[in-house]
């Protein structure tokens, strides 16, 4: 994949146009209230930049799940206020069930330069998810006169949809938005290229969620780290006793592999050297669990790994301190267990007193980096789990790709 090079919101001339733009306000919600607002904080480089240049600004955003049509817990209302009191413009929330109606048609109709007009839920119509959504992807480009497209919502961006997609077929000019242009310069552009040596560091549960993640990296990078409940399988495939620990067994002969793989291509592929073992899986989980640490290779047969040991965590430490790149996506343990997020924390750490341009891909990790308070130590925490690790397997994401280069 060669480097890209899309258009970006400062390549647009926006002045007295309309401009709709794709935000990522999927933000969790507790009884019809926000409980985190970082995604709409994520948003407003590219909308204040947009509004400063007297763009009229047309978003919509997909929340949650509804099932069939509108529902209420679902609306973007609660997002629309919030952005509100975050901006010096007028906003003006568009409540349509179709969410291209009468009331967004008049909202964007009233509108002056520099404003904001929210739309509904793009996912109150089912058409958004549907390849034949082309219907609704022409309305929505309708409502800006067909001018221009502006594509912001990585974490939506591995999906074909008409909100994400579609609507560029409709539009004289795409661009992407400062938080893609971010993710399209760190998941994309430095993993490709590399500053060296290059570590990866991948973790979570399970081997075939990230099958072709570990393929990809590997030819990518110097050192290959793994660790979470997915190192299991690996060290059940080098012919080790894992007790109870969460294997893959379909996966085994995979991980055997790309152990070749690694061989071959004489890169380091590291596996935990000891694990913290228990007799069972905290229930709760956050709840009190006894351990002990053990070599990777004496875990007794009634015990399971549910974080890597203190030698490990030394270990890959020391490995990230000395890298260039690192990119890390997966915990190394059952990180929401206070006893069980040691590794977790090892490793955030030693990421956060690094030197190295360090790029976390979403999910899981990005969780732990800001629930241990390193968020601002990292050079990037990528906003999409799925998406970003799309991108890290070396998958063409149709959200970006559909957008015009430079």
């Amino acid at each position: 994949m060669s480097k890209l090079n899309k258009k970006n919101v400062e390549d647009l001339n926006v002045k007295g146009r309309k401009v709709l733009v794709r935000v990522d306000f999927n933000v969790p919600m507790k009884d019809g209230k926000i409980t985190n607002d970082n995604r709409i904080v994520a948003a407003l480089p590219t909308i204040n930049k947009l509004s400063e240049n007297g763009a009229k600004i047309v978003l919509c955003s997909h929340l949650g799940k509804p099932k069939n049509g509108p529902e209420d817990k679902f609306s973007l209302k609660a997002a629309a206020d919030r952005l509100a009191e975050l901006v010096n413009t007028k906003v003006t929330f568009a409540k349509d069930d179709t969410v291209v109606g009468e009331n967004a048609k008049k909202a964007v109709a009233e509108m002056k330069d520099g404003e904001i007009v929210v739309l509904e839920n793009t996912r109150f119509r089912g058409a958004d998810e549907t390849k034949n959504g082309e219907g609704f992807a022409k309305e929505l480009a309708d409502l800006v006169d067909d001018e221009v497209f502006v594509m912001d919502a990585f974490g939506s961006a591995h999906r074909a949809h008409a909100s994400t997609a579609g609507v560029t077929k409709f539009v004289k000019e795409t661009a992407v938005g400062y938080l893609m242009n971010k993710e399209i310069e760190f998941l994309g552009n430095t993993v490709e290229n590399p500053v060296r040596p290059f570590v990866a560091i991948l973790g979570g549960a399970k081997v075939a969620d990230k099958l072709n993640v570990i393929s990809n990296l590997l030819e990518k990078c110097d050192t290959l780290i793994i660790g979470g409940g997915m190192a299991y399988t690996f060290l059940k495939a080098k012919g080790f006793e894992v007790g109870t620990s969460l294997v893959d067994d379909e996966k085994i002969d995979y991980c055997k592999e790309m152990i070749a793989k690694a061989e071959k291509l004489g890169k380091k592929l590291l596996l935990p050297i000891d694990t913290t073992i228990a007799k069972a899986f905290p229930d709760p989980i956050d709840g009190p669990v006894e351990t002990r640490v053990v070599d990777s290779d004496k875990i007794p047969a009634d015990m399971m790994g549910l974080d890597i040991g203190t030698k490990t965590m030394e270990l890959f430490a020391n490995e990230a301190k000395s890298a260039k790149t690192v990119v890390w996506n997966g915990p190394m343990g059952v990180f929401e267990n206070p006893t069980l997020a040691k590794g977790t924390n090892a490793v955030a750490k030693a990421l956060a007193e690094s030197d190295a341009t360090t790029i976390i891909g979403g999910g899981d990790s990005a969780a732990a980096v800001v629930q241990l308070g390193y968020a601002d130590k990292m050079s990037h925490i990528s906003t999409g789990g799925g998406a970003s690790l799309e991108y890290l397997e070396g998958k063409v994401l149709p959200g970006i790709d559909v957008i015009q280069d430079k």
